[in-house]
């Protein structure tokens, strides 16, 4: 098992190389160990899926620091690879007290992890920029006193708070990769020309997440617009409730079994969790 360091620099390499890749999220050890033997190259927590086998919501702040610190250290115990985190805003508004979330994170074996200026504040959901870059300003801090090269992205979250506001949006990715934001990331960005206007607008790497509203983009797109890296989000997550909600739904309202059709097999399962692709 290699150690953090070396996890830690080839996470940032990964970053630097030519092309493109894909940092898939596990929500639990299991499904972390199937991507790993699927062949991924690094791995991201998911704070929506953690937030579902706990069945509590996403995006209420019900789930606290230490869970999701212990959920990152059961996935990062579980894979070889560089493991990243779904952070949210670092469970704290003040600058240094955000950014003690990163040297936690970090102590439980992490390389990378993101810092959102999402408040969690349903009636100002949105931090103020000088606050907002402030906070990207101290975690980076952090992250560059660690011994080995934490990565850390910067979240710009207009998009996912009813505030489609490009230029916003640009605005605050430039201020934290100023900042010293080695990955910037804008969720929710609603087609190739705003990914484009993003990519084109900033230096530093570009995280793009594969959510409801792009399904249809593919990699090359997403490469050919500037996307460096693409994280799934909790959509991995939605996908296997939704196949578990029709086989409940077909049992309930039909009284017939046929979603067992396409399960995966025992077999198979067992096979990944060996570490060995079926």
């Amino acid at each position: 098992m290699p150690g953090q360091h070396e996890k830690a620099t080839a996470f940032r390499a990964l970053h630097e190389r030519p092309g493109i890749f894909v940092m898939p999220n596990p929500w639990d050890a299991g499904t972390a160990k199937m991507l790993t033997t699927l062949g991924f190259e690094a791995l991201a927590t998911t704070s929506a899926g953690f937030a579902f086998t706990l069945g509590r919501r996403d995006g209420e702040a019900e789930v606290g620091r230490d869970e999701i610190l212990a959920n990152a250290r059961a996935i990062v115990d579980a894979t070889h690879l560089p493991v990243s985190a779904d952070l949210e805003n670092c469970f704290a508004h003040a600058p240094e007290a955000a950014a003690e979330t990163i040297r936690l994170a970090a102590g439980v074996g992490l390389v990378g992890g993101s810092i959102e200026d999402q408040t969690a504040e349903p009636a100002k959901p949105i931090y103020d920029f000088e606050l907002a870059v402030d906070r990207v300003r101290a975690a980076v801090a952090v992250a560059r006193a660690l011994p080995f090269p934490f990565v850390l992205t910067a979240r710009a979250e207009n998009f996912l708070n009813g505030r489609p506001d490009l230029e916003d949006t640009i605005r605050r990715l430039q201020a934290f990769e100023a900042a010293g934001a080695d990955v910037l990331y804008a969720p929710g960005l609603p087609d190739l020309d705003s990914i484009r206007a993003v990519t084109s607008s900033v230096g530093k790497p570009v995280n793009h997440v594969m959510g409801s509203w792009s399904p249809d983009l593919t990699l090359d797109q997403l490469a050919a617009a500037g996307v460096k890296r693409v994280s799934i989000g909790g959509a991995l997550a939605r996908a296997a409730l939704g196949a578990f909600l029709r086989g409940a739904r077909e049992i309930q309202e039909h009284g017939t079994f046929t979603y067992v059709k396409q399960a995966a097999a025992f077999a198979d399962i067992n096979t990944y969790f060996e570490g060995v692709k079926p």
